[in-house]
């Protein structure tokens, strides 16, 4: 992409989030979720992640029935951002949609697990 493309996609994206995107923001923003602030749609690297936390270094991935065939980029795509150092949880849009509490319950156990053991050598820089 060209510079400001990956920008001006995430800003789209914001503005038309899913269904479970909308849902699960509607628990993430405003740090609600014991004071952590999220930020959604943010690029990290080549992608664009769902929502993150930076102070803790988690990123929340939402799948919907299009990741069924996409193992192997998914894999990658954790792969490189488990790199930068931080914590990727993926969950399905249905249970975040049917199961929010147990959905929330995994990212505040995510949140009350600190940081990535394996932090950043950039210490955080360039997300």
């Amino acid at each position: 992409m060209r510079p400001g493309q990956k920008r001006n996609f995430a800003r789209h994206l914001r503005r038309e989030m899913t269904d479970a995107e909308r849902h699960l923001w509607f628990f993430l923003r405003n740090r609600t979720l014991v004071g952590h602030k999220f930020r959604r749609q943010l690029p990290i690297g080549p992608y664009i992640v769902d929502f993150a936390c930076i102070q803790a270094r988690l990123i929340v991935e939402l799948d919907g029935g299009q990741h069924v065939s996409a193992g192997v980029a998914d894999t990658t795509r954790t792969a490189h951002l488990q790199s930068r150092g931080y914590r990727v949880l993926r969950f399905w849009n249905n249970d975040v949609l049917t199961r929010t509490d147990a959905v929330m319950m995994a990212i505040h156990s995510a949140l009350a697990d600190g940081p990535h053991p394996n932090p950043s050598p950039a210490g955080g820089r360039g997300a």
